[in-house]
């Protein structure tokens, strides 16, 4: 047997190549796979290769992006990576208006997306991360002003979203609720400028690790010295790249996330409709293909007992989604010729509302534990069987 170390390396080297670069390399493999049965007319087969290829290019920009978060620190390591997240989804979703003159249910689906991504956020996201870190850790600690400020701007938005439902449902003609559904957007955009001043100037305290926390976090790790570098990705180009070039390389990715978005808006509706999903089920598709490389930075977050850049992410991409998502596509489908009115159905309020208090009951107190992880799931779950069934 060759024991040469040497000789091994080679395969070392494969193995770490692979993994580091599975990602990107699937995606576009992927990508183009959407893209040619795209042009051959078989819509199922390259509508899954599209949110495959999606999916898998998000990972990347996630992963470089959280190369940004380490560099620039809370709280703007978790702008960059809610941001990201969340224009992957104005391109998924917006790509789906434009849908909207061939198929009547992509307005709905939209409205469904917007709201299935915060619960997919503050349920699946926060959820799962909190329960395999409360698996790991049996508690963990995070700064509970987070949580406050975040679900108290959580709260507030979603009574604003109520504002056009209410006219909607009280017998108002569409044009009022068009009115609204603008007024409202720019409201939104303007909490969200106040919300950004708030934590970026004058409270970046409120969404840092506390002292006790990191006191917490750092007696576990005198017990794990030496953990730690096994787990870092050797030779990994974008930790070497400046970071200039490596927004460069995410604003790449998402421009190629986009064109895949159109395609998987196209062949995406048709599919839709052809296997009977109810509006509040696709939107739900479309906010799980968003999310999805969010969820696993969290989780890796939560298993190296990071929960406050859990807690970061999860509130963080929740309230972009709602203070900014909502205002860009307004905004968009406005210029596209296609509008977008904000009359939410009262189960996708309802779910918001009741997100928001459960995230708010679970993480008040600035520690997490499993049960508390567990709880967001089964909230997810029973969302899922009412939006299928709807």
């Amino acid at each position: 047997m060759d024991s040469n170390p040497q000789s091994m390396q080679p395969h070392h080297e494969h193995n770490a190549f692979i993994e580091n670069y599975w990602d990107i390399i699937g995606g576009i493999l992927l990508g183009l796979v959407a893209y040619y049965f795209h042009n051959t007319g078989n819509t199922q087969t390259s509508t899954i290769f599209a949110a495959l290829a999606i999916i898998a290019l998000s990972i990347t920009v996630s992963e470089v992006a959280d190369i940004l978060a380490e560099r620039l620190d809370e709280p703007y390591g978790s702008f960059v990576l809610t941001f990201t997240a969340v224009a992957v989804e104005i391109l998924l979703l917006f790509n789906i208006m434009l849908q909207a003159s061939n198929s009547p249910q992509a307005i709905q689906t939209v409205q469904g997306g917007i709201i299935s991504a915060v619960i997919v956020d503050m349920n699946v996201l926060l959820g799962l991360a909190v329960f395999i870190g409360g698996l790991a850790f049996t508690e963990q600690q995070h700064n509970e002003d987070t949580s406050s400020s975040y679900t108290t701007i959580l709260y507030v938005a979603a009574l604003a979203l109520l504002v056009p439902s209410i006219l909607g449902h009280s017998g108002h003609d569409m044009k009022t609720m068009e009115k609204a559904s603008f007024m409202i957007g720019g409201l939104l955009f303007l909490f969200y400028i106040t919300i950004l001043i708030f934590q970026t100037k004058t409270h970046t305290h409120f969404f840092k690790a506390t002292a006790k926390s990191r006191i917490f976090r750092y007696k576990r790790k005198l017990a794990e010295e030496g953990q730690e570098h096994d787990i870092i990705p050797e030779h990994y180009l974008f930790d070497k790249l400046p970071t200039f070039a490596n927004f460069l390389v995410i604003f790449g990715l998402i421009f190629i996330i986009g064109v895949l978005a159109e395609v998987f808006a196209k062949d995406g509706m048709h599919v839709f409709k052809e296997l009977g999903l109810s509006a509040g089920l696709a939107g739900l598709t479309i906010a799980i293909i968003s999310v999805a490389p969010e969820i696993f930075t969290a989780i890796k977050a939560a298993k190296n007992d990071q929960i406050q850049r859990v807690v970061n992410i999860a509130m963080g991409a929740s309230t972009v989604s709602i203070l900014l998502t909502v205002p860009s596509l307004l905004i968009l489908g406005y210029y596209a010729g296609v509008i977008l009115p904000l009359n939410f159905n009262p189960l996708e309020i309802g779910a918001l509302i009741f997100t928001i208090i459960l995230a708010w009951k679970t993480t008040d107190d600035g520690e997490t534990n499993y049960f508390e992880g567990i709880s967001h799931l089964m909230l997810f779950l029973c969302y899922t069987i009412i939006a299928g069934l709807y």
